[in-house]
Formats: structure tokens, C-alpha cells, sequence
């Protein structure tokens, strides 16, 4: 059942209602139900998406993952698959969005509003490892166009500090 306040954050948030928005909202809540989760005040969970449509949205506001904290990532395979970990309990998930018929948009989002979450999902073992958490770099001046960049993006050539855009890459092996 849809929670009518929770899903109008959502819809505020994403911009417009739509099946994808659904899709990423009855993930969240189920990866919740499964995890024994929560909103995400830091890191504690984690979310590894194999898409970035719509839903993704919904699983920002309902678990707190976000790429500035580094607990939403993409693993892109243009999936509807979402891999939820909760670092608090060592629990994770991973749950693939099952077929269903061939549907007009709005009847799909009419069906993915009525669905119960363990009725659209496969529920599978994750496959990808929790990430680290996230790190706090130094930052470098590039010696060529002058801007900080993470040290951990610096390349080294000709002995000078350069960002990735203004490294020359040296490959042989794509001509």
C-alpha cells in the first residue's frame, strides 16, 4: 500500500508521477522491510543501482542514499535491479524488478501503484561487494590548467601533477 505523505516527497523530489518513480519507491520500501532499515542519516545503507531512471529518485528520499554521501553508486546494465546493503546488521539484497504483461504507461503505473513489493521483485543474493565508505580526499592543484582536483584523480606526467582532462592518456593499443 502506497503511503500517500511518503510518496508525495517522492513525487515532489522526482518532479512528476510515473511508473519508474513507483518502481524505485516499492524497491525502497521493500529493501526497508528486508534490511530491517531505515532512512540513511550517513552511510548506513547503501544502494548500488544498475539504472538511473526515475526510481532512483524515490529510493533517495525513502533511504537517504545519495551520491554526495556516497552510499547511492551506479553499476550501470540498464537493469531495473537495485543491490541494498545495511551496514548496521550486515544484511543485504537484491532485488530485480520481475516481467510483467505488455502494458499501456498507464496501466503499468496503475499496476506498480496497486502491487505489493514482493509480488514485482525477484529477491536475489547481492553479487557485488558493499562499497568501502567513502573516503576524504586532498586536494591537488593541477599544474597545467591550475584547478583543485582529488588527489585521487591526479595523474602524473612529466612530472607534473595534471586532472584527468588535462592528462594526455598514452595508449598504443587503440588506433
Amino acid at each position: 500500500m502506497i503511503n500517500t505523505e511518503l510518496w508525495n516527497k517522492c513525487v515532489e523530489f522526482h518532479g512528476h508521477e510515473c511508473g519508474g518513480l513507483t518502481i524505485g519507491y516499492q524497491a525502497a520500501i521493500y529493501a526497508k522491510q528486508l534490511l530491517s532499515g531505515d532512512f540513511s542519516q550517513d552511510e548506513e545503507m547503501v544502494c548500488i543501482t544498475e539504472n538511473d531512471a526515475c526510481g532512483v529518485d524515490a529510493i533517495q528520499v525513502i533511504l537517504g542514499c545519495s551520491v554526495g554521501k556516497g552510499n547511492l553508486l551506479f553499476h550501470m546494465r540498464g537493469k531495473q535491479a537495485f543491490s541494498f546493503y545495511n551496514r548496521n546488521n550486515g544484511k543485504s539484497v537484491r532485488l530485480v524488478l520481475k516481467q510483467k504483461p505488455n502494458m499501456t504507461r498507464e496501466e503499468s503505473f496503475k499496476y506498480y501503484q496497486e502491487c505489493n513489493p514482493e509480488d514485482m521483485f525477484d529477491v536475489k543474493e547481492t553479487t557485488l561487494e558493499v562499497p568501502e565508505r567513502a573516503r576524504i580526499f586532498k586536494s591537488i592543484i593541477c599544474e597545467d590548467c591550475g584547478e583543485k582536483t582529488s588527489e585521487n584523480m591526479i595523474r602524473i606526467q612529466n612530472e607534473k601533477n595534471l586532472c584527468m582532462d588535462c592528462y594526455n592518456e598514452y595508449n598504443r593499443f587503440n588506433v
